[in-house]
């Protein structure tokens, strides 16, 4: 979809925080059957960052990464309008977005969380673009930011090989039309398979005394659970459709575009969606083998690294597409402004 838009919007900086456990895969290796060669020939992940302690949490990684990200904006707390959480593992079910308002001093701020796991990061910019193209807010946070491993059966070698824990975060800021760096979005869920990548709830099955006597019946979250196979056909079949949808309204040849930003789920997955599209690897953005699948944060952190290793120059076209549980998947085509 190309945006009809009244103002423009354009990211104008970039912040990353990851826990300081590093995981090696050799480590893994020592719980699970498993070798280091076989998780990098299977996934490109090498190593994966961890929490480690009561201090730090959800809230610490996602206030830092805001922290650094306004830092590089130059741009007071206060100032921020809008602040939205991409997450799937707040530390409180009711939302954790409210704790980094307060966490950072942006006391000026609504927030509030938006769920879509893998997807939550570009879900989170179209809506943030939004908000903004249509007047509303000027400054908006926007943080993608998850801790799976708190949701890992660390005994499952099909899942916990995977992922790990980080948080990124991007200023949006209003401009002019002329400015517009958010281009266009395509997006997309098929609930029928929502099972195949979940976190499920299961009742219990024996009540408590008093959910007997009141006859309700009460459960707790499992571990993630993921068909592997079926989430690497979904992404490699789905997200090259995604991209040419979003750019062909756009009027954007793929081969025009300077950088292909996935979700950082998987290298295999990377390369297959760019072969797809006839895009040339060293046109990928990748760090998955340093910190693993972090769901939301995947695409922010690996941005920030890109821009602070100054890959991305001004106006290059850079094409974000997420992917994951729901299923969900979808596109935005950013320019960049800076």
């Amino acid at each position: 979809m190309v945006l009809s838009i009244l103002k423009g919007a354009r990211i104008l900086a970039t912040g990353s925080a990851v826990p300081d456990l590093s995981i090696k895969n050799e480590e893994l290796s020592q719980i699970v059957n498993t070798s280091n060669e076989w998780i990098v020939n299977r996934t490109g992940i090498q190593e994966r960052r961890i929490l480690k302690n009561k201090e730090e949490s959800i809230i610490t990684l996602a206030s830092s990464a805001s922290i650094k990200a306004l830092k590089n904006a130059s741009m007071n707390p206060l100032d921020i309008d809008l602040i939205i959480l991409a997450t799937s593992s707040p530390n409180d079910l009711f939302g954790s977005a409210a704790q980094v308002q307060a966490k950072i001093g942006a006391k000026k701020a609504v927030a509030f969380d938006l769920t879509a796991a893998c997807s939550g990061f570009v879900l989170s910019v179209i809506t943030a673009a939004q908000f903004i193209q249509n007047g509303s807010y000027n400054n908006i946070l926007v943080v993608g930011a998850d801790v799976l491993s708190k949701w890992i059966d660390w005994s499952d070698r099909s899942t916990c090989i995977l992922f790990g824990d980080g948080a990124g975060a991007v200023v949006i800021q209003s401009c002019s039309k002329e400015e517009n760096g958010i281009l266009g979005f395509q997006l997309n869920t098929n609930g029928k398979e929502a099972q195949q990548l979940s976190i499920p709830y299961k009742e219990n099955d024996i009540d408590s005394k008093h959910s007997h006597l009141l006859h309700i019946n009460q459960g707790r979250f499992q571990h993630l659970y993921m068909n592997g196979k079926e989430v690497y056909k979904f992404a490699v079949s789905q997200v090259p459709i995604s991209i040419l949808k979003c750019l062909t309204s756009l009027n954007i040849l793929p081969e025009n575009i300077q950088w292909l930003l996935l979700h950082q789920a998987n290298e295999r997955i990377l390369h297959a969606v760019a072969n797809r599209l006839s895009i040339t690897s060293n046109k990928i953005i990748s760090n998955l083998n340093k910190y693993g699948n972090t769901s939301a944060a995947s695409i922010p952190i690996a941005l920030d690294e890109a821009l602070k290793d100054k890959k991305i120059k001004k106006d290059d076209i850079i094409v974000v597409s997420g992917f994951g549980a729901g299923l969900t998947w979808g596109t935005v085509v950013i320019q960049w402004k800076y």
